[in-house]
């Protein structure tokens, strides 16, 4: 047998471009017999994975290598094979039906749309056998196999559309200014050792034994509804986060009723109480890194009420910075807490408020990511308005750089 070298750790490294291309040319030069066993060679030399990667290199068939592999492992195969001449073999069908191309062409323009402003910019909605069953009908018989290859022979592929061009809502006026502002406040809290928290509101969910998506390992079939129809639900669960950036720790606050600015500050004074004054208790402010909508809308004034209020409350400063329209995905406890989070809930039906507790806590990284879950039971009032006069005797600071988005709720002192 032909003993198979292989690469260490059973992985290949692929050539180099010039390697490559010096590859195909002396491919080309091969005879059909020769370029099955030079593709074998090369294939065996690279050890796992070789196959795809010379198949894709030669832009030839993985059997193709296949059978090579197998001649050079039977040597004795090798010379009763015989070598065809060039241009030799079964004709594919696109090329010797009379007329299939300009029939498909016929059968495809009935049914494709495109660009009015670009005659290059084409589609059809079309099927294989769609197509096969029509051009039957006009007396040419075909595969789903043939009518796939004159779909890429004509330059029809399937593509999903991609999400390239801007809607220019994402193009904020100040946009950078204020990421650069946001970083400089990030450099100025950690250097005096105050706190810097990002805060969010995650996805909703309904609470009870219905549906959701992911996988888990299981001992036995777990039984949900057929439906997620909101009367089967036994309540909601709003996950109200706070992500320490500097600790890399976070507080998730269960809620069970609305998301309202008045849930977002409870959540904050869960927080401080359980962690925050533990762990900085020499600070004398605290940055809360937010979106610009939801519960801490930058627009609405009842969430610098209520932050307001907890400021008065905590008596410690507490400074906010939106990020600006569209670009919440730059928050940080986006990318560091929710993602995890989301897998650690997968596949798993919300019963009752402790399995989502207990399901949280679960969360880690490599990094030593750490979740602390507390279940807040009160229930908020929605359609909530500012006392009349607040506007005029708020104590809210607002930054001169972009205080639409920069301000501070200073505490009252008595």
């Amino acid at each position: 047998m032909f003993n198979t070298p292989v690469h260490p750790k059973n992985k290949f490294i692929p050539y180099e471009q010039e390697i490559e291309q010096s590859m195909i040319f002396l491919y080309s030069f091969y005879t059909e017999k020769d370029r099955r066993l030079y593709a074998a060679a090369e294939a065996l030399k690279l050890g796992h994975g070789g196959i795809t990667y010379i198949a894709k290199l030669f832009n030839c068939d993985r059997k193709t290598i296949s059978k090579g592999i197998y001649n050079l492992s039977n040597p004795e195969t090798i010379e009763k094979e015989k070598v065809r001449k060039k241009g030799g073999g079964r004709k594919k069908s696109i090329d010797i039906i009379p007329d299939i191309n300009e029939m498909f062409l016929q059968v495809v323009y009935l049914f494709t749309a495109g660009d009015p402003m670009d005659d290059m910019v084409r589609w059809t909605n079309l099927t294989h056998q769609q197509v096969a069953d029509k051009m039957s009908e006009r007396g040419i018989i075909i595969s789903n196999k043939i009518a796939k290859n004159l779909f890429k022979k004509h330059g029809f592929v399937k593509r999903t559309a991609q999400k390239s061009l801007s809607s220019g809502k994402g193009d904020t006026k100040d946009r950078n200014t204020q990421f650069e502002n946001i970083a400089s406040l990030r450099e100025q809290y950690e250097s005096a050792g105050n706190p810097i928290i990002s805060m969010d509101t995650k996805k909703k969910e309904a609470l009870g034994n219905l549906y959701r998506s992911g996988t888990i390992y299981t001992t036995t079939v777990q039984e949900v509804f057929d439906h997620d129809f909101p009367h089967l639900a036994d309540g909601i669960v709003v996950p109200h986060g706070l992500y320490d950036v500097i600790r890399n720790t976070a507080f998730i606050n269960i809620g069970t009723s609305k998301d309202t600015s008045e849930f977002a500050c409870n959540s904050i004074r869960q927080w401080w109480y359980n962690e925050g004054q533990n762990y900085y208790s020499d600070a004398d402010s605290i940055l809360l890194l937010c979106d610009g909508g939801g519960s801490n809308s930058s627009r609405h004034y009842i969430f610098k009420f209520d932050i307001q209020n907890l400021a008065d409350e905590l008596g410690i400063e507490i400074r906010i910075a939106h990020y600006p329209p569209y670009t919440s995905k730059w928050n940080p406890i986006e990318h560091r807490l929710f993602c995890h989070v989301t897998r650690a809930l997968q596949g798993v039906a919300f019963t009752n408020y402790k399995i989502v507790k207990d399901l949280i806590e679960s969360t880690t990284t490599k990094k030593g990511l750490t979740v602390t879950a507390n279940i807040i039971k009160t229930v908020y009032e929605i359609g909530r308005k500012i006392p009349e006069n607040f506007k005029n005797t708020m104590k809210i600071k607002f930054d001169d750089l972009l205080g639409k988005w920069n301000y501070r709720a200073v505490p009252h002192i008595a």
